[in-house]
């Protein structure tokens, strides 16, 4: 009878176990996704740095800009 009780638990450590597995491997995954994100923000950004440094450019050159 005391074998019952350990195969329960053992089969339920299984089940959480194979959860856990699961879990790290979305986790793992979300981890490549978000650096993904990281890396593509990264380089709108410096996009969108060098487009205002060129319109900068281009406000000086017409004389659209004001002194500050």
């Amino acid at each position: 009878m005391s074998e019952e009780p350990d195969n329960i638990v053992l089969v339920m450590l299984r089940r959480i176990e194979a959860k856990l597995d699961r879990v790290g491997e979305d986790v793992h995954n979300l981890k490549v996704r978000m650096t993904s994100v990281e890396e593509g923000m990264a380089a709108m950004n410096r996009r969108v740095d060098r487009i205002e440094e060129r319109l900068d450019r281009i406000e000086h050159r017409l004389d659209l800009t004001e002194v500050r």
